[in-house]
């Protein structure tokens, strides 16, 4: 049996769910709704890379300021600044809607930084903002070069917002780190990500969502896919504390 190397969480239960961690390199969906915790989720997830493990992250964002994650660290006594100074973490903010070639700004801090965890939050704006600027050549990493290649014609905006996904993860498969990108989930789907493709090209996904039993709400985890490793099966069951994401033991649910 091969030994696969494993990147952990460090949340009690969250890495027992996924036989010990995410895969190394693994490029993960983290998909949910609105106020499901996937920020939390994801600065969690450097915070504890940089303070257990000595492993370095770096926040892609194209949502939150930087002064916001920090404020929004702070609430859950991350230090985030501290980690900042200590060159454990680096928080990249990207105004796509202005122009910031997406795909050349995370290579470049990638090449400089050298990190072990990335996170791309979101997904979600990169595909939006492509959607609504109709193809102008000033926005992100040149989509109307992409749009040239597409085929059938008529492009549409789908098939447009497709095919800059494809190249998306397929650049990010070059940076050597595990990635995690955030994708919010419109309510009542059937699909696992707003742009509904990003969920068939990653090779994970986890779901955050809000589950009603009686007049109770909540909180809950599924992985729903991880390539290379077996993983739990069961809806697992989290809270929002003071420290962060803590999972529930013992309120698992079969899939």
């Amino acid at each position: 049996m091969v030994d696969i190397e494993r990147v952990k969480f460090g949340v009690q239960g969250l890495d027992k769910a996924l036989n010990g961690g995410i895969p190394k390199g693994n490029l993960v969906l983290i998909s949910g709704g609105a106020g499901t915790g996937k920020t939390t989720f994801c600065l969690q997830f450097l915070v504890n890379g940089a303070l257990l493990f000595g492993e370095k992250g770096l926040y892609i964002t194209t949502e939150q300021s930087v002064s916001e994650l920090r404020k929004a660290s702070a609430n859950f006594g991350w230090k985030l600044e501290e980690l900042e100074k200590a060159g454990m973490i680096r928080i990249k903010y990207l105004n796509i809607l202005k122009g910031d070639s997406f795909l050349k700004s995370i290579r470049v801090e990638c090449d400089d930084f050298q990190p072990k965890r990335v996170i791309i939050d979101s997904l979600t704006t990169l595909t939006d903002s492509i959607l609504v600027t109709d193809l102008k050549e000033d926005i992100a990493f040149s989509v109307v070069q992409v749009a040239e290649t597409v085929n059938p014609i008529p492009r549409t905006e789908r098939i447009v917002a497709k095919t800059i996904l494809y190249h998306l993860i397929d650049a990010l498969r070059s940076v050597s780190s595990t990635v995690l990108l955030t994708s919010e989930l419109p309510e009542r789907t059937d699909f696992l990500s707003a742009d509904e493709v990003s969920e068939f090209i990653t090779d994970g996904v986890i779901l955050l969502e809000y589950l009603s039993v009686g007049n109770t709400i909540f909180r809950t985890i599924k992985v729903r896919k991880m390539r290379y490793t077996n993983h739990e099966k069961k809806i697992i069951t989290y809270e929002l504390t003071p420290k962060g994401i803590e999972i529930v033991e013992g309120q698992g649910l079969q899939l």
